[in-house]
């Protein structure tokens, strides 16, 4: 368990675990570190990938159905023990909405909300695009220039060569993870019924978000909040989310 998962502020008597995933090349710092913005109603983990940080000796996972029954197979008991909600960003909304989707198929569980951020729904026509990126055959100046593009990554990291090595590595495995995925909606089945929100940087590139209302017979809403791709670490926004994200959970009626 601790292996996967970090939570670093335990409350075993929370309502609602709130399961973040990391974004592309991301560990677990900054959104294990929200459990301190929450009340002590919600418990936050965020989940710790092979490849990276503690995990940084295992072998990067080979596609995204791995991942997902990684993630499954290790929370499944505590999911099914009290309410759960799910936030993801970027890379992390997909592997968030794949993890859902298998517990609702597998074992008729399901988030009672999923906090999207960053990304196309999967199934809209933007997302394939991400499917035919060469990342395979991409120099590593021009997966860290695209790193350095979507921000995230303090500057002086990038001076230490061995960490710049290892977060272009770890960049390229992620993405290859998620060009494996792939989803098909169904036309007469609507996969899940919880709500679902959907964030995004007013100055990111636009993400296809109005196909996530496809996926849900729950309510779906939509939020542009002031930054880029990685809005979601500027202090102000990470208050907002925390509030906003707090809101909808006890809107929940746990």
């Amino acid at each position: 368990m601790e292996k996967l998962v970090v939570c670093l502020y335990k409350r075993p008597n929370a309502l609602c675990r709130l399961i973040c995933f990391p974004w592309a090349a991301g560990g677990t710092s900054q959104l294990a570190q929200w459990g301190k913005l929450f009340s002590s109603s919600i418990e936050v983990s965020s989940l710790r990938l092979p490849g990276r940080e503690s995990r940084s000796r295992e072998p990067f996972a080979k596609d995204m159905e791995t991942v997902v029954n990684e993630i499954t197979s290790v929370l499944l008991k505590e999911l099914q023990e009290k309410p759960f909600a799910f936030f993801g960003h970027s890379f992390g909304s997909y592997i968030s909405f794949a993890v859902a989707l298998h517990l609702k198929e597998k074992y008729g569980l399901e988030p009672i909300h999923l906090f999207v951020s960053g990304a196309h729904a999967p199934n809209s026509e933007a997302f394939p695009l991400i499917k035919s990126i060469p990342i395979r055959d991409a120099k590593d100046e021009d997966v860290l220039k695209y790193i350095q593009i979507l921000g995230g990554t303090p500057p002086e990291l990038l001076q230490n060569e061995d960490v710049k090595k290892h977060l272009i590595l770890t960049f390229r495995e992620d993405l290859r993870v998620l060009q494996t995925f792939s989803f098909e909606k169904s036309e007469r089945k609507i996969p899940l019924s919880c709500d679902v929100t959907c964030f995004d940087g007013s100055e990111d590139k636009p993400h296809d978000l109005e196909a996530w209302n496809e996926l849900t017979s729950g309510d779906t809403s939509f939020y542009k909040i002031p930054g880029g791709h990685f809005y979601l670490l500027e202090p102000s926004n990470e208050i907002f989310l925390t509030k906003h994200i707090t809101k909808c959970i006890e809107n929940a009626g746990l």
